[in-house]
């Protein structure tokens, strides 16, 4: 537990003392979030690009631990491909597509380098379903699902980075159960970069991950939680990676849903997400965040769970989630159509 430790603080001060050189080059690369629509919170031009200092904290304390191993090497590639891309976008926006193609580039990195699902479970048994070149499309969706989740949770300071937070901090639980090695330390050093970088995004934030932070953020929890195998992660089978990376999921499901009811192209941006109707009624930025880290603690918690129980209780505990998830959302209106 004491190398567990001292790879976390590690990958704290890393990120934590990059940050303001980041800062610095963002200002310098005009990477600059101006404040110009309603969906904006902040007041004043606050810097882009954070996630670059987690980004040197996970590639320096992963190589500076496992070296040349395969699957490390191509969770960093496959990363770096969307911090390259989330840079150009915290300088000038991109089109949608351009990511969508970065993030499934990034996607066949994973698989080239042997990071795919192979398997998925059987509903209500403990029997599992050698899927073959289905698990393919299944990880690019998986990869592209997640980063983009990610990416539309991140409206309030420290919201998507305290959240990546606790769902690699979850994950890491969940690792040490399986005894997955690789999983144990990769989720060590994602979680103590994110902390590391947390103390200057946290409300009020003085520099924002960007594009380049949920992108890089979202990705490595996508392969973390496939690469991490165990009985459900590994098969990316519903219930443990889903309840872990909860909250994100079922906000981008909701806006998915939502923005289907009202006949908006999936694309679009609004102001339907739960942190917006947190927000509306009434509750600071501070509470509203602190909020949906409780709710991901929660969620959290039930994943670790799911990994105890037997499959057949993992699946209905799951299942009472998301009806739980989605009786919430109609009572707070995020279904609501506009």
């Amino acid at each position: 537990m004491i190398k567990y430790f001292i790879i976390f603080v590690i990958a704290a001060v890393i990120s934590f003392a990059a940050t303001p050189f980041v800062k610095k080059l963002a200002f310098r690369l005009n990477a600059i979030d101006v404040p110009n629509s309603e969906r904006r919170v902040h007041k004043k031009p606050i810097p882009r690009m954070g996630g670059l200092a987690m980004y040197i904290s996970f590639v320096i304390v992963s190589l500076g631990f496992y070296g040349a191993n395969k699957q490390v090497i191509g969770i960093i590639i496959g990363a770096t491909i969307l911090v390259v891309m989330g840079i150009i976008d915290d300088r000038r926006e991109l089109p949608p597509l351009y990511k969508l193609i970065a993030q499934i580039a990034a996607g066949v990195v994973l698989i080239i380098f042997g990071i795919t699902v192979k398997s998925i479970t059987v509903p209500f048994m403990n029997e599992y379903l050698y899927i073959g070149y289905w698990g393919i499309p299944i990880t690019l969706v998986w990869v592209v699902g997640i980063t983009n989740a990610i990416n539309l949770i991140d409206g309030l300071d420290g919201l998507a980075c305290g959240i990546s937070f606790i769902s690699s901090t979850t994950l890491f639980c969940v690792a040490l159960i399986s005894q997955r090695d690789v999983a144990i330390i990769l989720t060590l050093i994602l979680s103590g970069a994110c902390l590391g970088f947390l103390y200057y995004n946290f409300n009020p934030a003085s520099i924002f991950m960007g594009d380049t932070g949920s992108q890089f953020l979202g990705f490595v929890l996508a392969a973390i939680s496939i690469q991490g195998a165990i009985k459900s992660v590994t098969t990316v089978a519903v219930v443990v990676p889903i309840l872990a990376i909860g909250l994100p999921i079922y906000d981008t499901l909701f806006a998915m849903l939502r923005r289907k009811l009202n006949n908006k192209p999936m694309m679009s941006a609004d102001r339907g997400h739960l942190h917006h109707k947190l927000l509306d009624r009434g509750l600071s930025q501070k509470r509203t965040v602190i909020l949906m880290y409780i709710i991901s603690m929660i969620m959290g918690l039930l994943s670790i769970i799911a990994m105890i129980l037997p499959t057949k209780t993992s699946f209905m505990l799951f299942m009472f989630v998301c009806l739980f998830a989605y009786v919430f959302g109609r009572k707070i209106g995020i279904l609501r159509q506009e």
